[in-house]
C-alpha cells in the first residue's frame, strides 16, 4: 500500500473502522492508496459488500464478532492490534471519512519536529454541509482552535508507540472514546496539538432532528461517563459539560415546571433560555446558540442513562444516529 519509492521511513499504517458505509468507505481507502504502508479496515457487520471493497483495494480485512456489543473503541483497538513494531505511526479513520490532501504530509512533518507530541489531528469539515442544518452544526463543531490542546477526535495521526503504551483505546466506552485517551496519553506526559491543515471530509448524513437528537443524547453519556473516568482534580474531565447538561437541561425545567405549580413566579426562570441563546448568538449565531441551549435537554437525558446503567450494571450498546 506505501510507495515505497517516496516513504522509505518513517514507517505509515492506517486503521480504518466502518459499517455499511458504502461508497463513503471507498472514498476513504481511496484517499489513503498508495500513502500508506498498510491499510486495516475493521468492519463490524456490514450487509453491504464493504468487506469485498476493501480487499479488492487492497486492505487487510477484520470483521469483528458481531455477537459482542460493538463500538468504535472495540474495533479501533483490533485494527492496532494487527500493527507491528515498525510502524512508527498511524492514521485513525472512520468509515465515512476521506484524507485530504497534503494532511499525512503535514501530519508527519509535525510529529518528526515535536517528538513530545503523540496525536496531531486538523480541520475535519462536513463534505455536505448545506444539506441540512444537522449538518452545519456538526460541521462547526469540528472548527476547534488550533494549537495545543487536550483531545482530538475521531480522525487522527497517532505515534504508535504511544498508544501502545497506554494500552489503545478504552473499549467499553460508546462515545467520547479519543478524549479518554488523550487524557491518559497527556497523564502520560504527552501532548495533544491541532494543527492549522486540512485533515478530512465527513459525511454525516444527517438530515432529521431525530438524528441529531441521539447523537447529542450520546454525547451526554459520553460526558457522565468521562467525568465518572477522570472527572477527580486536576483533571476535571468532563466534569463542566455534565453539570451544564443536568443544570440547564434538567434542573431548571424541573424547578420552573413543578416549583412553579406552587410558586408561579418559578416559572420565570425559563426567561434563562432565551436569555442564554442570546447570550451565546455573539459567538455562536442565533441558529446554533439555540440547538446548543435546547441540546442540554438531550444531553441531560444521556446522563441519566449512563448513571442508571451503571447503577444496574448494565452494559449499553452503542447510540447511533445513522
Amino acid at each position: 500500500m506505501q510507495d515505497k519509492q517516496t516513504f522509505d521511513a518513517p514507517v505509515i499504517d492506517a486503521v480504518v473502522i466502518g459499517r455499511n458505509e458504502g461508497a463513503r468507505l471507498v472514498a476513504a481507502f481511496e484517499s489513503l492508496h498508495g500513502k500508506v504502508r498498510r491499510i486495516i479496515y475493521v468492519d463490524s457487520g456490514s450487509t453491504d459488500g464493504s468487506v469485498d471493497a476493501a480487499r479488492a483495494i487492497g486492505a487487510e480485512v477484520v470483521e469483528l464478532d458481531t455477537s459482542l456489543p460493538f463500538t468504535a473503541a472495540r474495533a479501533r483497538n483490533a485494527g492496532l492490534s494487527c500493527l507491528d513494531n515498525e510502524t512508527d505511526f498511524v492514521q485513525i479513520l472512520d468509515g465515512d471519512c476521506a484524507l485530504r490532501q497534503g494532511w499525512i504530509s503535514d501530519a508527519i512533518t509535525f510529529l518528526l519536529a515535536h517528538p513530545e507530541v503523540a496525536v496531531v489531528c486538523g480541520r475535519r469539515r462536513e463534505r455536505f454541509s448545506d444539506a441540512s442544518i444537522y449538518n452545519r452544526l456538526a460541521d462547526a463543531e469540528w472548527d476547534t482552535p488550533v494549537g495545543q490542546t487536550k483531545a482530538c477526535g475521531g480522525d487522527a495521526m497517532m505515534r504508535f508507540s504511544a498508544l501502545r503504551d497506554v494500552g489503545f483505546y478504552r473499549e467499553e466506552l460508546i462515545a467520547g472514546e479519543e478524549p479518554e485517551l488523550c487524557v491518559r496519553l497527556r497523564k502520560a506526559g504527552w501532548k495533544i496539538w491541532r494543527l492549522d491543515s486540512e485533515m478530512t471530509w465527513h459525511d454525516a448524513q444527517m438530515t432529521r432532528f431525530s438524528q441529531w437528537w441521539r447523537r447529542t443524547r450520546r454525547a451526554g453519556y459520553a460526558f457522565a461517563e468521562g467525568a465518572a473516568l477522570h472527572g477527580a482534580p486536576p483533571e476535571r474531565h468532563w466534569v463542566t459539560e455534565t453539570r451544564r447538561a443536568m443544570v440547564w437541561g434538567l434542573g431548571l425545567p424541573a424547578i420552573a415546571l413543578v416549583g412553579g405549580a406552587f410558586v408561579p413566579l418559578l416559572w420565570l426562570l425559563l426567561l434563562a433560555y432565551p436569555l442564554q441563546i442570546l447570550r451565546l448568538s455573539g459567538r455562536m449565531g442565533m441558529t446554533r446558540s439555540a440547538f446548543t441551549v435546547f441540546g442540554k435537554c438531550a444531553e441531560a437525558l444521556g446522563a441519566l442513562e449512563y448513571w442508571m446503567d451503571r447503577a444496574m450494571g448494565r452494559k449499553r450498546k452503542i447510540i447511533e444516529y445513522k
